[in-house]
């Protein structure tokens, strides 16, 4: 049954699960619908989703609130913000006043920051209207979102938006499905390896990964200060770069001169994917060919060992030192063993006990050895290196990006093996490099496989700070993609 509201979407075109940010705040402009039951709307939203698991924490009170702040500033006639009744989830290791910052973690849940993240107060302060706080992988530490503290009676992990049955991804995992299920129209998320991209993917919605250092990192639980960033996640490249506006005060060029778009090609990044995966990303690059898009083979050998050399050490070894860190300067009142001793996930708790406390690491040859030494060579060589070898790429072929499947799987089932070392790897393979040297990814939805019915994503990769390139080659390729999902 719709109810009278959602008419108004109809009427005008829009479906509400998919509403973007432009044809939301053009009905609140017009008076076609208020801030106050946008609010109800979504929320009647959420609350018919409960099973999947998607947020730890929700306000109505407060979301109402301002909902009716503004819906008084408009019948003032004051001028409306940019994102004047858009409703925002928020991932729960990124500070919003007012609610509790679990990162996802029990130890945590008594945890009230009184400071909203910067990221997060610029978009509030332009009328975006907090839900609540989304689910998360524990500690972001994992890529599945299969949380086994925070979920309701009888379902563990938070649940992939097109079958419940499936895996949302992580970390930020109820941030996507809060997205993709309709239950707000934006979300903020954070990427360290995958975060951001992967549960985009899982689920079909535009997840961006900003260059690191473009978002202020402030008030967020960090995992490594050299690959987190924050990053939101939308229906639409358009909304992205809104968003991306006004977190960075910057305008994105009006047009930026693309003919012909270069595209590139590295086989690692194509390398054992699923057939569903393997299908829709074919597909999708004929399509995207047919268009006048070149898509160029390169070649970047030295790739997989490079990332290697950097992917773990740097985790565990800042994963330790920045933790310990935020906990001291937010005077959370807890230390870093007491969160430990309280992990619930059994894949978080062992990584926690083997390799961050001990500050140890599984070489290749099997032994464990101190991590120090490995993240030095990490920082000061193979970062370095790997920076170079994208740039290298870039530059001699004339690369715009480059392409490849998100995620070289759909998502897998949920259940208690789920976060294993394989999956983490299969899951984690093609969104690690890029994070590595902090460059900006984009995923965009290509559409479900035949066999699974679940989401596949796209991701494109720039250079560090070519984020404004990159949104505009993503919303060239939405244009292409969407003449596909509506055949």
């Amino acid at each position: 049954m719709l109810n009278i509201k959602e008419k108004v979407f109809l009427n005008q075109g829009i479906h509400l699960d998919k509403a973007t940010i432009k044809e939301i705040t053009a009905l609140v402009r017009e008076r076609k619908v208020s801030c106050v039951e946008l609010v109800h709307l979504y929320f009647e939203k959420i609350d018919a989703q409960q099973s999947l698991n998607a947020f730890i924490s929700l306000d109505y009170a407060a979301a109402l609130q301002q909902a009716q702040f503004w819906d008084q500033s408009i019948a003032e006639g004051k001028p409306c913000p940019a994102l004047i009744g858009v409703l925002l989830a928020v991932k729960d290791n990124i500070h919003v006043a007012g609610f509790s910052n679990t990162a996802g973690t029990p130890a945590l849940t008594g945890f009230r920051p009184k400071v909203t993240a910067p990221v997060i107060q610029v978009l509030i302060d332009q009328g975006a209207i907090v839900v609540g706080k989304a689910n998360m992988h524990e500690l972001a530490f994992g890529v599945t979102g299969y949380n086994t503290a925070m979920h309701i009676d009888g379902v563990v992990g938070t649940r992939n938006a097109v079958n419940p049955l499936h895996i949302a991804g992580g970390s930020s995992s109820g941030s996507a499905v809060a997205v993709a299920a309709g239950m707000a129209p934006i979300a903020m998320g954070t990427d360290t390896g995958a975060s951001v991209r992967l549960p985009s993917a899982l689920n079909g919605c535009v997840g961006f990964r900003p260059t690191v250092g473009r978002y202020a990192q402030e008030s967020i639980t960090p995992i490594s200060h050299t690959r987190d960033t924050a990053g939101p996640m939308a229906h639409s490249v358009s909304d992205i770069i809104l968003i991306d506006q006004l977190i960075t005060q910057q305008q994105i060029p009006a047009r930026i001169s693309m003919q012909p778009m270069r595209l590139g090609l590295c086989a690692y990044f194509w390398e054992n994917l699923d057939e569903d995966v393997q299908q829709q990303a074919d597909q999708a690059l004929q399509l995207l060919k047919n268009a006048g898009i070149e898509v160029i083979s390169v070649e970047m050998p030295e790739l997989e060992q490079l990332n290697h050399r950097i992917s773990f050490p740097v985790v565990i070894y800042e994963g330790k030192y920045d933790l310990i860190e935020y906990l001291k300067n937010h005077e959370v009142g807890i230390d870093l063993e007491a969160i430990v001793e309280q992990i619930s996930s059994p894949d978080v708790q062992q990584l926690f006990q083997q390799n961050i406390l001990p500050e140890r690491i599984v070489d290749e040859t099997g032994q464990s050895v101190a991590v120090e030494a490995l993240y030095q060579d990490a920082i000061t060589k193979a970062r370095p290196q790997l920076l170079s070898l994208y740039e290298k790429t870039f530059n001699e072929h004339q690369l715009n990006a480059l392409i490849f499947p998100t995620s070289a799987i759909v998502a897998p089932l949920a259940n208690e093996q789920v976060s294993s070392i394989e999956n983490f790897q299969r899951l984690i393979r093609n969104t690690d490099p890029g994070s590595n040297i902090g460059l900006p990814g984009l995923s965009l939805p290509i559409g479900c496989g035949t066999k699974s019915k679940l989401p596949v994503g796209l991701e494109i990769d720039g250079l560090p700070n070519t984020d404004h390139d990159i949104l505009a080659i993503g919303q060239v390729l939405e244009q292409i993609f969407n003449s596909l999902n509506h055949h």
